[in-house]
């Protein structure tokens, strides 16, 4: 295992600790942003680009734009409901 793996390796382990941790579900979508850019990183490291490209698309992008998307539905209908009562 090289020095590079190993340092990927921890910093995965660190970002995954650091989204379990984090209370806010805005902050949280943003912290998994940057666990997937860590976890595409491993990936190149461990000499597998098809699926950190793949990771780069879904984990860093797609799932936290989704779920960013949803808190901002979800606090509109919050706004309705508490203008209609």
């Amino acid at each position: 295992m090289t020095v590079v793996q190993l340092v990927a390796l921890v910093v995965v382990g660190l970002g995954g600790t650091a989204v379990a941790l984090s209370r806010d579900p805005a902050r949280q979508a943003l912290v998994s942003s940057v666990f997937g850019l860590s976890l595409a990183i491993l990936f190149f490291a461990f000499q597998a680009p098809d699926v950190a490209l793949s990771q780069i698309v879904v984990g860093a992008i797609a799932l936290p734009a989704m779920i960013l998307l949803a808190l901002r539905k979800v606090a509109r209908r919050e706004e309705v409901e508490r203008g209609e009562r």
